[in-house]
């Protein structure tokens, strides 16, 4: 065998179906996700209000909007933001979702005292939310607006990001994003910064799932 067919009969075998390993398990327990999930996020800077239900969820929405002094919303068009009303819930809100104008709806979010979304998972052992992209979910949500409020039942939460990999039915999304806190940067002496790239604060409002 020459070294064309030596080379030809490698690249014939790397094009073989082969079985691919099944996805690796953590072995990893947490007693109670919700509160491991709340310890790691506030230890990233992050915030966590919990709430009895997603009706309970909703009412801390109302006394956030106050607290933060917030008149522009950007929200992403997912369940289970899309039976907001907010037109009649917050008449005194300015409200956006995702648009097909992408120029429009990046100046919105620029704009935006808070960016409002859901979550597709929560890893307990990191403090970290899941936002995959698709139609109605976009990413300039949680990273423009100074303030990110995300909406997690406590259904979504899972030990870590080995479990909900496993888990997975359906392909990946075209991007995901993992947010572990506000945006934080460090110089070369290890100061740490937070803000400077993204969001200044991180409020998960994290509900029990039963009333989702």
């Amino acid at each position: 065998m020459n070294a064309r067919d030596e080379i030809l009969a490698r690249l014939a075998d790397a094009a073989r179906q082969r079985e691919h390993p099944s996805p690796w398990l953590s072995r990893r327990q947490f007693p109670d996700l919700a509160a491991t999930f709340t310890d790691a996020l506030t230890a990233a800077h992050g915030e966590v209000r919990r709430a009895s239900s997603f009706t309970a969820a909703v009412a801390q929405l109302d006394a956030l909007w106050l607290e933060l002094n917030v008149r522009l919303v950007v929200a992403n068009a997912e369940a289970p933001l899309t039976a907001l009303n907010p037109a009649a819930r917050w008449p005194h809100l300015a409200w956006h979702w995702p648009g097909a104008d992408a120029a429009a709806w990046r100046e919105q979010c620029a704009q935006a005292d808070a960016g409002l979304t859901a979550a597709a998972a929560a890893l307990a052992e990191t403090g970290t939310i899941i936002l995959p992209s698709g139609p109605g979910r976009s990413r300039l949500t949680a990273l423009l607006p100074p303030i990110h409020v995300a909406l997690v039942s406590t259904a979504s939460l899972t030990p870590d990001l080995f479990t909900w990999t496993a888990a997975r039915q359906e392909p990946p999304p075209a991007a995901t994003t993992l947010i572990s806190g506000p945006s934080k940067t460090a110089d070369i002496e290890q100061t740490m910064a937070i803000g400077v790239h993204g969001p200044k604060r991180l409020i998960v409002l994290l509900y029990s799932a039963e009333d989702a």
